[in-house]
């Protein structure tokens, strides 16, 4: 592809799809779900404004994060005149995701340091795995991933902080 020199006030699918290193399918599926824009040529054929560049490094750099598109979408709709984002929006935006942001790294080291000694699946180590629950105990406090999950810390019982001990027949298993 025709590399597109920076003065291109507009750029082709393919164009942006280069520069930005998304899929053009993803492109569109952004367009659809309202996240960036275009217009149509007489050809139909549709032209990026260029700082739809920033706009989806914006977006690319929020999922990688793991918030999702509907909070990016809410967040893109606060800019006035559907701008591209600028240092001081990334700023606000980061300071109301901080939250869920910290929650989603205890999450993570949480189960990182929960499943570091389990395979994964429990068989071979189910008489010392920290995460197993046998007969369903926890399902009386709740739905959810009672001990993994840092939101149901403050809902759920001693359990989550603990143990869940298996019954005798099923530690000799």
């Amino acid at each position: 592809m025709q590399h597109t020199t920076w003065q291109a006030k507009e750029l082709t699918p393919g164009q942006l799809s280069e520069r930005s290193g998304v899929a053009v399918s993803a492109l569109h599926f952004y367009e659809r779900e309202g996240l960036i824009s275009s217009r149509r040529t007489s050809g139909n054929q549709r032209r990026y404004p260029r700082e739809t560049l920033r706009r989806v490094a914006f977006i690319r750099i929020s999922q990688r994060v793991g918030i999702p598109l509907s909070e990016i979408r809410e967040a893109l709709h606060t800019l006035p005149e559907s701008r591209t984002p600028n240092r001081k929006d990334w700023e606000r935006l980061s300071t109301i995701w901080r939250q869920d942001l910290d929650q989603r790294i205890e999450q993570l080291i949480r189960l990182r340091d929960s499943v570091s000694s389990c395979i994964g699946c429990g068989c071979l180590s189910l008489a010392s795995c920290r995460i197993v629950n046998f007969h369903d105990r926890l399902g009386d406090e709740g739905p959810g991933a009672r001990v993994l999950d840092v939101n149901l810390n403050n809902e759920c019982g001693p359990a989550c902080d603990q143990q869940v001990e298996p019954c005798a027949e099923k530690a000799g298993a």
